[in-house]
């Protein structure tokens, strides 16, 4: 019998700014009586990674550009919120009223508001901050897996999910930009199917399924779990980051 086990770690802090969070998952693992083993896959919110990298920015140190205030009056949206947007975009793909700015992320990801987040950042002093994406997702899921690897004496993967919007569908779900330990795409083309059929389009998204499972337990508003382990998985690809599940201009079909 096949089976898949997703545990949302209990008793994990508020993140801030300089936190371990190596450390601190190590120690969710120990409360929540989970011994690590081989094959596990360790996800992480995007949000606590971000927080613990300080990715947060004070929209009162940001003055907006004339090309942020143009978008900001057409998007109804806070000209400041729109220049951090710009900073973190190579280009807008649309905008519209009712707040919809859809951009080119720097990392590849085509995405409303570049990921620039103003939810569950609870401000200490007044200050009205927004959170960016990690600089570099895959960098820092490494450094997490190595980190987890060497705590814990067991080969674990990591993947670090945020909630995604997606074309022609309703509603978000949960998605990889960061994975490390595991392969986040696999190629099944050449493959026979049950019939014996050779496979020719079938490339598997294996690391935003994950992320998307990890989502369920996660959830999106006041569950404060943002770290899941997932166990039961088995894969044999060889091993790949968040990056190549990024479409490449030439072969998207709607650029």
């Amino acid at each position: 019998m096949t089976s898949l086990e997703v545990i949302a770690l209990e008793g994990l802090p508020l993140i801030k700014a300089g936190d371990d969070l190596n450390g601190l998952i190590v120690s969710a693992l120990g409360r929540n009586a989970i011994a690590p083993r081989v094959g596990d896959v360790v996800v992480v919110a995007q949000k606590i990674v971000s927080k613990a990298e300080g990715r947060m920015v004070d929209l009162a140190t940001v003055e907006p550009s004339a090309r942020a205030r143009s978008l900001a009056a057409e998007t109804d949206k806070d000209p400041r919120l729109v220049e951090v947007i710009l900073s973190e975009s190579v280009r807008v793909v649309r905008a519209a009223r009712r707040g919809v700015l859809i951009v080119e992320h720097r990392l590849g990801f085509v995405m409303a508001n570049a990921g620039v987040d103003q939810s569950n950042v609870a401000p200490s002093d007044g200050a009205h901050r927004v959170l960016l994406l990690p600089k570099d997702p895959d960098r820092s899921a490494e450094a997490l897996r190595k980190g987890l690897t060497e705590s814990t004496g067991v080969d674990l993967a990591v993947v670090i999910n945020d909630s995604f919007g997606r074309p022609w569908r309703q509603g978000t779900m949960g998605v990889a930009i960061g994975a490390a330990g595991l392969p986040a795409l696999i190629d099944l083309r050449g493959k026979p199917d049950l019939f014996g059929r050779t496979l020719e389009v079938s490339v598997v998204g294996f690391a935003d399924e994950i992320a998307a499972a990890a989502s369920l337990v996660m959830g999106q508003a006041d569950e404060a779990s943002p770290v899941v382990l997932i166990r039961g998985l088995r894969w044999s690809a060889p091993r790949s980051t968040a990056a190549s599940l990024v479409r490449s201009a030439s072969e998207d079909l709607f650029r």
